[in-house]
């Protein structure tokens, strides 16, 4: 695709969940597109719906209802192998989501084992060089690698599979501010070099404003606005609920 298609376009996208206590309705017909090679960032406060929004996208949540396309194709709640290896996503906490008795090299070649391809460990030192860390990481085990050494092996993870679209949760959030910035530069070096197309969920309208291109802004499920992040860092916004975001952050 080029600049300028719809790399993910996701119309009246809505999900709610069913408890004891009734119905949570979590994401409410929410609709945006990203270009290929494009960023946007998904902002509010906790609760909001936008990480149910990229576990949708992911196909970790099935529990939705609406239309969601991936590189200018449809996909479902439940996914083929080939549409689950077109995205990948980025966690929050970089120690949890790595297995803590595997050791680095496992964790990266596991996604070329999961889906069938052929001498998978060779991709290992190669993935490792492109987030910034040496190959004889690949014999350590998570507990042996810092917090930001943690989330490069998450990130060389998800690109194993050499997806278009890159969703990232709170990347940096579980990080020291020191490592944080280290972690962004190294998310913008590798959109541009691989041509990625991101969309960013954060708290911190600083680090979207910085990442991306467009701003979603959600509230109790719903859009409230979307904006290009030129107007956010203006404050050039419409919704009152963004304005109060921006009044309570470092913008």
């Amino acid at each position: 695709m080029t600049p300028g298609d719809a790399m993910v376009r996701v119309t009246g996208l809505d999900v709610r969940f069913q408890s004891r206590r009734g119905s949570a309705h979590a994401v409410k017909d929410v609709s945006f597109a990203v270009e290929a090679g494009g960023a946007l960032g998904i902002v509010g406060e906790s609760g909001c719906g936008k990480s149910t929004v990229l576990r949708s996208l992911a196909g970790l949540e099935q529990r939705w209802t609406g239309r969601v396309e991936l590189a200018g194709r449809p996909v479902g709640p439940r996914r083929s192998r080939d549409e689950l290896a077109r995205v990948q996503m980025v966690f929050q906490d970089p120690y949890g989501s790595l297995h803590p008795r595997h050791r680095i090299g496992r964790a990266l070649a596991e996604p070329l084992i999961a889906m069938g391809l052929p001498d998978p460990w060779d991709h290992v030192p190669g993935a490792l060089a492109r987030v910034g860390l040496p190959a004889a990481f690949a014999d350590r085990y998570p507990h042996q690698l810092s917090g930001g050494q943690r989330q490069r092996v998450a990130i060389a993870r998800a690109l194993m599979l050499q997806p278009g679209i890159v969703l990232l949760d709170e990347p940096t959030s579980a990080l020291d501010v020191s490592i944080q910035a280290e972690i962004l530069n190294l998310l913008m070096e590798l959109r541009e070099e691989h041509g990625l197309t991101y969309v960013f969920v954060s708290h911190d309208l600083a680090v979207v404003g910085q990442m991306c291109d467009r701003v979603l802004v959600m509230k109790e499920g719903a859009c409230v606005e979307e904006l290009s992040a030129d107007a956010l860092r203006a404050r050039t916004v419409t919704a009152p609920y963004t304005r109060e975001l921006i009044a309570n952050s470092f913008l």
